[in-house]
């Protein structure tokens, strides 16, 4: 089985070039199943009922969420009645929605999990992932499924790292979401469990983690505390492909995704 993760989806901007190249990669590597980080998908930020359809349509089969996931009210009964948009499951003040999922693919399921890291994100008040993926890996194996993905969107590189070796050989894959910029450690665990520190991002390439250059640059600089203002150009998909063992449920093998809008590089 091969499985596309894709990193952040940044704006309508990251919207459209997802609807453009995820059915692309689809095709061309024979993916049979599709996880977007789709939490930064809407104008603004956070993700809306209108950017989860534009990511649903460009062929994700399982939306998964981060920090931004909840700021917006109107995506809550979307997250309460779409079992596949998720939300990191271990926010202590979450109103709506979950982070796992059950997806039958007829042949097998796949079950999803979406956490959220503590640190560097204590304002989101969030529950010990590690207990919490203990959980949430118990539920799925009582479920009956071999095949387990882990979106763990965090600031911290180290957690990360930790929560990787944690899972490996419990899970078929952990990837991290969150720092938008993709990482050059995708491998496969001693136990053989597919691992990347983090995606990377789909949005615009020349921005700030998918915000107009001067903005941050003015923050950082000055102390300018001007509304974040998404960037527009062209546009890059970070992901991998994880090619998971259908009798054990293990990655075998990993490969990172970089689209350019002129370029394409996968390794």
């Amino acid at each position: 089985m091969k499985v596309l993760a894709v990193g952040d989806v940044c704006a309508p901007d990251g919207c459209a070039f997802a609807l453009k190249m995820i059915p692309r990669i689809k095709r061309e590597e024979n993916i049979d199943f599709v996880i977007v980080n789709g939490e930064n998908s809407a104008a603004g930020n956070g993700i809306t009922p209108e950017s989860a359809d534009t990511l649903f349509a460009a062929g994700a089969d399982v939306i998964t969420g981060g920090n931004h996931t909840l700021r917006r009210k109107e995506f809550y009964d979307t997250l309460d009645s779409n079992p596949f948009v998720l939300r990191p499951h271990n926010l202590k003040d979450a109103d709506a929605g979950q982070g796992y999922c059950l997806f039958d693919m007829g042949k097998y399921s796949a079950a999803v999990i979406n956490l959220s890291g503590q640190i560097y994100l204590e304002r989101l008040n969030a529950d010990n992932p590690f207990k919490c993926v203990d959980e949430l890996v118990d539920r799925a194996k009582s479920d009956g499924v071999r095949f387990i993905f882990v979106d763990f969107h965090a600031e911290a590189t180290s957690e990360k790292r930790a929560i990787g070796f944690y899972l490996d050989g419990k899970v078929s894959a952990v990837f991290g979401t969150h720092t938008h910029v993709q990482t050059a450690d995708a491998q496969v665990l001693p136990k053989g469990t597919g691992y990347i520190t983090d995606l990377g991002m789909t949005g615009v390439i020349n921005s700030v983690l998918g915000v107009k250059n001067d903005i941050i640059i003015n923050r950082l600089k000055d102390n300018d505390m001007s509304r974040f203002e998404q960037a527009s150009g062209e546009c890059m998909l970070n992901g991998c492909i994880f090619d998971v063992d259908e009798k054990t449920g293990l990655t075998k093998a990993v490969k990172r995704i970089y689209i350019g809008s002129r370029v394409i590089n996968s390794e």
